[in-house]
């Protein structure tokens, strides 16, 4: 059974991307597990990929099957 946020995940992905700098999406899962933790990898990657789309972040290969996360700080208006 599906169960509503109370804080939808892509705001909760710039929060921690704004705290954290660049992550891997593993580690970002795991982060964000504390919270949601019925959270799957493809709801993150729907999630990044809505973020990706909108011009939010930049999402990049890390290293084997794993990606890097980094806010665009130019998007936001402001710095790191």
């Amino acid at each position: 059974m599906r169960v509503w946020r109370i804080r939808p995940l892509c705001s909760m992905v710039v929060e921690v991307l704004k705290k954290n700098g660049r992550i891997t999406d593993d580690k970002l899962l795991d982060y964000l597990r504390m919270f949601y933790p019925d959270l799957s990898m493809k709801e993150l990657s729907r999630a990044l990929m809505t973020l990706e789309i909108n011009g939010l972040v930049y999402v990049t290969r890390h290293s084997r099957g794993r990606k890097a996360i980094e806010l665009r700080w130019d998007r936001l208006g402001r710095q790191p």
